[in-house]
């Protein structure tokens, strides 16, 4: 369990000066309750702890074998990724996103559950082979909390924009909303997006190099697999740039930062919890 401190100096987690325990503002920045409670440094051990990659790759198991077990048995689907992939029904009930979730059933909250979810082996094989591929290099560059943020928010923006879109825009080959969405892919392409923006503002040309090169790789395959959601791909990948220039990455990551990963993960299973109650009371 997380420790409590009691005595001594602390990091204060907005400007990074050292303060008292006890102190109630930081005499540098001025923030109110620096030690936070005398919890800031098991807090400041947590982020230096939790791995991205295990977080993701983890959490996204758990959910896809729980979809299997709603199911009650494995679906083939009408696609190659849907090959081993749980039923619609599960699906909706553990968080899925997409036009009718949001429009029809009032579910808004799972633009933060989708990510967590996959419709097949295939597809959260793909998926997680991706995050193991990137998310390592943007947690070192931009920092795990950072990270583990623009992860969460940047999946957000995909799937509204793609949801928004089914019902709003009109349909366009090879891209057009979704009425059901869910994957990783989304999220990973903000984390794209943020290393594009750092690789530009740091003028790292390798990382920006990279990080093209994985955003034309995903937009082809995006464009000869069918059933590949697009418009949460752009979302995605707009809402981690924007969010990488929000947060400076050539700034060092502070313990502020922790804090919001924190809340973004509290979120996001909440926002699982809350579809699990309203979607145990769906018609079968």
């Amino acid at each position: 369990m997380l420790g409590r401190k009691t005595s001594g100096s602390v990091v204060c987690p907005s400007c990074g000066s050292l303060v008292g325990v006890n102190d109630e503002r930081c005499y540098m920045c001025g923030r109110a309750n620096p030690s936070l409670w005398g919890f800031g440094p098991a807090l400041r051990q947590w982020g230096a702890d939790l791995g991205f990659v295990p977080l993701v790759i983890g959490g996204s198991g758990v959910m896809y074998v729980l979809s299997l077990i709603a199911s009650g048995g494995l679906g083939s689907g009408g696609s190659v990724l849907n090959l081993l992939g749980p039923s619609d029904r599960a699906l909706i009930i553990l968080g899925a996103s997409g036009a009718y979730p949001i429009f029809v059933l009032g579910s808004w909250w799972t633009i933060l559950s989708a990510s967590w979810l996959h419709a097949g082996l295939l597809h959260i094989l793909f998926n997680m082979l991706a995050v193991r591929n990137i998310g390592p290099l943007t947690a070192d560059i931009i920092g795990p909390a950072r990270t583990i943020i623009i992860y969460v928010i940047s999946g957000a923006c995909g799937f509204l924009l793609s949801s928004v879109a089914r019902v709003y825009f009109p349909a366009l080959p090879f891209l057009q909303g979704a009425t059901l969405t869910i994957g990783a892919s989304a999220s990973i392409m903000g984390l794209i997006g943020a290393l594009l923006h750092y690789g530009r503002t740091s003028g790292s040309s390798l990382i920006r190099a990279q990080a093209i090169q994985w955003t034309v790789y995903i937009a082809l395959f995006g464009l000869i697999m069918p059933g590949v959601d697009n418009y949460a791909h752009a979302g995605g990948f707009i809402g981690g740039y924007l969010m990488s220039a929000v947060f400076n990455p050539l700034t060092r990551e502070r313990g502020d930062h922790l804090l919001i990963a924190a809340l973004c993960l509290v979120a996001t299973v909440l926002a699982i919890a809350a579809s699990v109650y309203k979607g145990m009371s769906l018609p079968l």
